[in-house]
């Protein structure tokens, strides 16, 4: 990471905040050590640990234990604590923004550079959770080169 570069507190934000957001969460802050990443649930499944697909592939793929993990609520505090949040579905927008909308302008699609939504893999097979998993490391991919130029 660059020096002087903004956007080193993100917030990254789903549903439940225990299959998405918190793998997009551990894989961005394997990426960046330095950065203050976080995350939080539009309607969080408050304090659950992260699906056990989630951990399975985290570990498996790149060695992260995200076990500690506990889902909790998209509340005023975080996001304004938040230089970005990175939502997973268009929709997730909107509903972020209803609920905060001091937000505005900070809250952007994870797949904003390639057009992708993050479809919730929640209560289905780890095939869809592996899917998931790949199409967040692209979008990170895609941040990335935008913002962190790495």
């Amino acid at each position: 990471m660059k020096q002087g570069l903004s956007f080193n507190k993100i917030l990254m934000v789903c549903v439940g905040n225990i299959c998405r957001s918190p793998m997009a969460e551990a894989l961005l802050q394997h990426r960046f050590p330095g950065l203050q990443i976080s995350s939080a649930g539009i309607h969080a499944l408050v304090d659950q640990p992260a699906d056990p697909h989630t951990l399975e592939l985290l570990k498996e793929k790149t060695n992260i234990d995200h076990s500690a993990h506990r889902a909790r609520q998209l509340t005023n505090d975080l996001a304004n604590e938040a230089e970005l949040i990175m939502v997973m579905e268009t929709g997730h927008i909107k509903e972020a923004l209803h609920q905060i909308p001091t937000a505005r302008g900070k809250i952007h699609l994870l797949g904003k550079w390639n057009n992708l939504e993050i479809q919730d893999p929640y209560r289905q097979q780890k095939t869809a959770f592996a899917f998931a998993f790949e199409q967040i490391e692209e979008c990170l991919d895609q941040w990335q080169a935008k913002i962190w130029n790495t």
